[in-house]
């Protein structure tokens, strides 16, 4: 928990105060976990480095789903030995699934870390900082239990138009390749209102979007941190129609549900709820049944693209991105030719695909019939050209339609050179549009058509149909970073529900 020694924890040396930096390895919730570091960090005095500086502390919020995970942290972290040598007041903490996995043995690979802590007990950072520096000696505590719902924290915002929202920490499931619930524990839930109120927050303070976080968000309702509350298995449904009641919320996404406990009762909420975006994220893992079993993923192919065809039913313009595995132990080219062919099915609009990466700890791991890495590779290269062909199929499709784009910031690598901007159209896919000679900036929304495409991106370069300024777009213009603290129940209730934004031509 955050205690008053890490609240008053005095970075400061002379009248300067210490910066940080905060580097972020993995998926959303290490992202959003990165928040609510800088959220600890200047609270307690610290302030953020500019970018190209060096900082006097360097966090490492590392991740263990990956098997080239470890190497990529030493690696980076040998780099920052000349600076610490230098300087031995500069500070080096490594934190998140990494360091719950391995503890003290980091310092045995990394004897310049000055504290290692864990994934649930991240409100300790603050404080192990400064007992370290001031003894002179490395800080090591890895809570086995979570000490305190994250959201507690406070969190200092990456954007101040799209934010993190946590519903959930932990997972219930034991998939075989996964090594996160042995890192993030059981399942357990925030309470409604709870959630609610952070939403609000984040929308009086000019947010238009939040993405509704949970390593399995469609169990929400099974743990409420009390065991006498029966599981609410209409919760998550329940949520997403509450947050349409939600006045300035604009956008509402969440990720990453579960085939196997994905009811219709979702599905219905996110059709009749106009700012939940027409976009579902699905992982899949595999086409075949019998790896599927193998994995433990309670699920079939064919229930898998029966959702994936009722949610087609009733949100026709869905866009629909999954996670794939290949190579998992005993995989043989019959099982590699059903994911084939459920790709080809369901017709994602994009892919995360992930070569089988052996963990310790996992229970594929000891399983007979690892894959040699050369026909691993080649399978994965078969299956990204075909994602790749169904994407920019998909995306084909879509020139000389209208979009409503969020416009967003650091998206497109080529944006300076072409003069284009990016955002992210409702279904989340990412457009490069030509501004022309407006004013445009991040957290505004503009309504323009596409005129091109390409396997991961589409083009705009017509004019600009409508552009609406926006308080999130005035917030970043003026450099004010979205926060929130400790948030609790609501006191106010919700604002009254209003008409959903209108798209392009409405």
């Amino acid at each position: 928990m955050v205690t008053d020694d890490a609240r008053a924890a005095s970075p400061p040396v002379g009248d300067v105060a210490r910066t940080y930096q905060v580097r972020t390895y993995g998926c959303q919730m290490n992202v959003h976990d990165s928040e609510r570091l800088a959220g600890l960090l200047e609270q307690a005095g610290y302030r953020r480095a500019a970018d190209g500086t060096d900082a006097d502390v360097v966090v490492f919020n590392t991740c263990a789903v990956r098997e080239n995970a470890d190497n990529k942290l030493y690696g980076n972290i040998s780099h920052l030995v000349p600076r610490k040598e230098a300087n031995p007041d500069m500070q080096i903490a490594v934190g998140g699934c990494l360091a719950q996995k391995d503890r003290e043995a980091v310092l045995t690979r990394a004897p310049w870390v000055d504290v290692v802590f864990g994934t649930h007990n991240i409100g300790s950072l603050p404080t192990l900082l400064e007992r370290a520096r001031h003894n002179r000696i490395a800080q090591v505590e890895i809570a086995e239990a979570l000490q305190e719902f994250p959201s507690d924290l406070p969190t200092a915002r990456e954007s101040a138009y799209a934010a993190w929202v946590s519903i959930s920490v932990g997972c219930n499931n034991t998939c075989t390749f996964c090594i996160v619930p042995a890192l993030r524990g059981k399942e357990v839930d925030r309470r409604p209102g709870d959630i609610l109120a952070e939403v609000q927050s984040l929308v009086d303070q000019g947010v238009l979007e939040v993405t509704l976080l949970g390593q399995n968000v469609n169990a929400y309702g099974i743990s409420f941190a009390d065991p006498d509350v029966p599981r609410d298995r209409g919760a998550f449904a329940a949520l997403l129609r509450a947050c349409g009641s939600i006045a300035g919320l604009e956008r509402v996404r969440f990720t990453s549900p579960h085939p196997a406990e994905f009811t219709d009762d979702v599905i219905e909420a996110m059709a009749a709820t106009p700012n939940v975006c027409p976009t579902l994220h699905m992982p899949l893992q595999s086409g075949s049944d019998r790896i599927l079993k193998a994995m433990r993923r309670s699920y079939r192919a064919e229930r898998y693209l029966g959702i994936i065809d009722r949610v087609r039913a009733a949100i026709p313009h869905a866009a629909i991105t999954t996670d794939l595995i290949v190579g998992f132990p005993g995989e043989t080219e019959a099982d590699f030719q059903a994911t084939l062919d459920v790709v080809e099915r369901a017709r994602f609009a994009s892919a995360f695909t992930f070569q089988y990466s052996k963990r310790p700890g996992t229970p594929a791991a000891t399983l007979p019939d690892q894959l040699p890495k050369a026909v691993v590779q080649e399978r994965y290269m078969r299956l990204v050209e075909l994602q790749e062909r169904i994407s920019w199929e998909e995306n084909l499709a879509l020139v000389g339609t209208g979009v409503e784009l969020l416009v967003a910031t650091g998206e497109g690598r080529k944006d300076s050179s072409t003069a284009r901007l990016s955002g992210r159209a409702r279904d989340g896919r990412l457009v490069h549009f030509a501004p022309g000679d407006r004013d445009v900036r991040p957290g505004d929304i503009v309504c323009t058509t596409i005129t091109g495409a390409a396997p991961h991106h589409l083009i705009a370069d017509a004019d600009v149909v409508e552009h609406r300024r926006t308080r999130a777009g005035d917030a970043h213009a003026a450099g004010h970073q979205v926060k929130t603290v400790g948030l609790g129940v609501p006191g106010l209730g919700l604002r009254p529900a209003q008409p959903a934004a209108k798209g392009c031509g409405a």
